[in-house]
Formats: C-alpha cells, sequence, structure tokens
C-alpha cells in the first residue's frame, strides 16, 4: 500500500501547489546477464513496483529533493545552475545528473522544482531503483517544462548519469526496459546497436516470482567493474587477429576456435559467460515466442550455472535461494537477475504451486543463511510515464 503521497508531499513542502505524477517503474532481466556492456542482447521487462515522483516548479532557481525512503537525509537542495557531483547529496546525485545532462544536451530549464520521490524497490535488492530514479526524473521533466525528448536519447542520457557522474561502469540495459517497458512485453534489446523488439510473455499457467535474499548488493563497491575490465582485456586479446567490434559477435564456436588467444584463464572465462549468455539469450527469445516455457526455463538455469562458475557473481545467498527454487515442484526455471553479489533471483513457477514455492524455498534459506528472503509476484507494466494521482493510490 502507498503512502498518501499528495498529503506528505504538501507537508514537507509546506504548500497547498498541486505537484503532478510520474512513475518509472524497476526491472527484472528473464535472461542475458552481464551482456549488455558486451556487446550482446538481454531481455528485460519492467515491472509494476518502481519509483514515484511528485513535481511542482518553484519560481526561483532552488532544486529541492526528498526521498520517503531516506527521511533522515531531509530536503536536499541546490541550484539549478550548480548540478556538480556532491558526495554530500547521497541519492539525490542521481536526479541531479539528470537534470545536468538534459540541460547540457540542448534543453531549457530555466527554474527550480520542489521533487518528492518514493520507491517501492526494495533497496539494494539489484532491481535498479538508481535507474528507475534517472528516469522519472526524465519524464518530470518532460512534463514540468514541455520539453520533447527523444526516448533513445533520454535512455541513453540515464546511462551517462551512471557512467560519468556516479561512476559505474553500467550497461543501458536498465534504463532501455524502464524506459522503453511495455506491459506484458520484455525486450528483446542488442546493447550494441539499439535494435529492438518486443515479445509478448505468455505465461498461461505461471507466474514469475520475484526472490529477494535481502543480502544487499552496492554496485559502485561490488566486483562490477572488475568484471568488466575483464571482458574489456579478453575482447583486446581476441581482436589481436579477429575483426570484432565485442564479445557479442561471436558464436559460441568461433569463441571455441580462438579463446587460446586470451591469454589470462580467468579473463577467458569471464568471456565464456559473456558469449554463451548471448547466444542463450537469442535462443531463450525464440523458445518463449514459440510458446516453448520448459526449453524457456532450461537455459534460464543453464544462464545461473554460468554466472555461477564462469562469471562468479552469485554468492552464497543467490546460490542458495536458486537451488531451493530448482527442488520445487512446479519450477519451470530460476536464476539469478541483476548485477548479482547479493540481490534477486527470478523463478517462473505453476500458479497452483506458488504458495508451496514460497514457504518451501523461505524454509531452505532461512535455515542456512540464518534470516528469510522476502518474495514477490511480478507484473510486467509500462515504461516510465506521466501517471494520475489515482494511479499512486
Amino acid at each position: 500500500m502507498l503512502p498518501n503521497l499528495l498529503e506528505q508531499y504538501n507537508s514537507i513542502f509546506n504548500t497547498s501547489e498541486k505537484p503532478r505524477f510520474f512513475f518509472a517503474p524497476g526491472r527484472i532481466n528473464l535472461i542475458g546477464e552481464h551482456t549488455d556492456y558486451n556487446g550482446g542482447h538481454v531481455f528485460p521487462a519492467s515491472i509494476s513496483f518502481g519509483t514515484y515522483a511528485l513535481a511542482h516548479k518553484r519560481t526561483d532557481q532552488k532544486l529541492c529533493f526528498y526521498s520517503l525512503n531516506f527521511p533522515d537525509s531531509g530536503i536536499i537542495e541546490c541550484d539549478v545552475n550548480n548540478l556538480d557531483y556532491n558526495d554530500a547529496h547521497n541519492w539525490a546525485n542521481f536526479p541531479k545528473g539528470m537534470i545536468k545532462f538534459i540541460r547540457e544536451s540542448g534543453h531549457e530549464i530555466t527554474t527550480g522544482m520542489d521533487i518528492l520521490f518514493y520507491g517501492n524497490i526494495p533497496n539494494g535488492a539489484g532491481l535498479s531503483s538508481s535507474a528507475s530514479i534517472e528516469m522519472v526524473t526524465g519524464v518530470v521533466l518532460e512534463g514540468l517544462f514541455d520539453l520533447e525528448i527523444d526516448r533513445i536519447k533520454m535512455i541513453q542520457i540515464g546511462q551517462k548519469v551512471e557512467n560519468d557522474y556516479i561512476g559505474v561502469n553500467s550497461g543501458i540495459m536498465d534504463q532501455f526496459a524502464i524506459g522503453k517497458g511495455k506491459s506484458n512485453h520484455a525486450i528483446l534489446l542488442n546493447s550494441q546497436t539499439l535494435d529492438y523488439q518486443y515479445a509478448p510473455i505468455l505465461l498461461d499457467n505461471h507466474v514469475i516470482i520475484i526472490i529477494n535474499t535481502n543480502k544487499q548488493r552496492t554496485l559502485a563497491g561490488s566486483k562490477y567493474n572488475e568484471r568488466r575490465a575483464q571482458c574489456e582485456q579478453a575482447l583486446a586479446d581476441l581482436q589481436t587477429e579477429l575483426s570484432i567490434q565485442s564479445l557479442g559477435d561471436l558464436t559460441n564456436d568461433e569463441f571455441e576456435q580462438h579463446k587460446h588467444l586470451i591469454k589470462n584463464e580467468l579473463d577467458q572465462k569471464r568471456a565464456k559467460h559473456a558469449v554463451y549468455e548471448n547466444q542463450r539469450t537469442i535462443e531463450a527469445t525464440h523458445k518463449l515466442g514459440l510458446g516453448d516455457l520448459e526449453a524457456f526455463g532450461q537455459l534460464m538455469n543453464e544462464s545461473h550455472r554460468s554466472l555461477q562458475v564462469d562469471y562468479e557473481v552469485t554468492g552464497l545467498e543467490l546460490d542458495t535461494v536458486v537451488s531451493a527454487a530448482w527442488e520445487q515442484p512446479g519450477v519451470i526455471g530460476a536464476r539469478m537477475t541483476g548485477a548479482g553479489f547479493g540481490g534477486c533471483a527470478i523463478a517462473i513457477v505453476e500458479k497452483d504451486q506458488a504458495d508451496n514455492f514460497k514457504s518451501n524455498v523461505d524454509k531452505i534459506y532461512n535455515a542456512k543463511i540464518g534470516y528469510p528472503p522476502s518474495f514477490y509476484v511480478a507484473t510486467i507494466g509500462d515504461g516510465a510515464k506521466e501517471i494520475t494521482e489515482e494511479c499512486a493510490k
């Protein structure tokens, strides 16, 4: 249940002005993990959990940010003409970065704003709360200042915020899924060319269950940047003989024929995951299109094993929860989703087994890890947009 956002807005900003309401979802990635910055394909979908923003233009140059998720931070203020990164501004650097780069791309933002944020994505769960904040800020600016921002351009600006402002070398998948999401569809995205197509998610008698390990992951402080560097080195080694732009250009057979070019054994393992996962993602989308949910589930399972063994980004909590999921009746497939190192897994489960699934996985996980996981049934919804007040209730 959402808090009364309008009432909170008026109280926090001491105003009777009526703000406008905006929403950007979180995302899950059904398959295709750590492929987006390797020039491969991903298969994400936007979900019903996300970030709400209530916003109103001010008459001065002051930007006032408040998050109901971080109330101890209070109202974070800055000037619209001074949007440099500031450690003390913590989470507010994400919307600040969006405002800065959208202005720099040629759009006029002449006054300040009061913006209230509220997210119901579990913090640190790996369902892309930072990209959700970025994209909701983008649609706020579009709405309040009557801007026409090409959606792909807004998505690219969101990635630029992560890469050049926050300092995380992430790919474009999160912003793309959130910016271009479509109800009851996933997106097959070629992260190198940004070619994409929607694919209907026809689950019939199944549901997608998100399992939060409740081990928080901090992306910037994790080994994410290390994995990216290892893949870049593997690519550089391969390019000594191959004319390729990314690891996503290779088939599995081509990789096997040329992997000896990669000097470091660890880099070779990382590259193997990137190549094989890309091919799995293309095949998985094809299987889903044929209505072959069983084959799709098997590819999900293979994806997790590759992330565990070759890419080494799972860890005890994710492996425990996924292994427990695999043992349950009615499970088609399960895997970690997101960057890893904690966060969430997803499972496709028969509807009539969903309650048993949650109960059994909870028991196994709690017994081994010492605290329970959380479960959410994922509804696949639309991407970032302005909404009515009723939609936020």
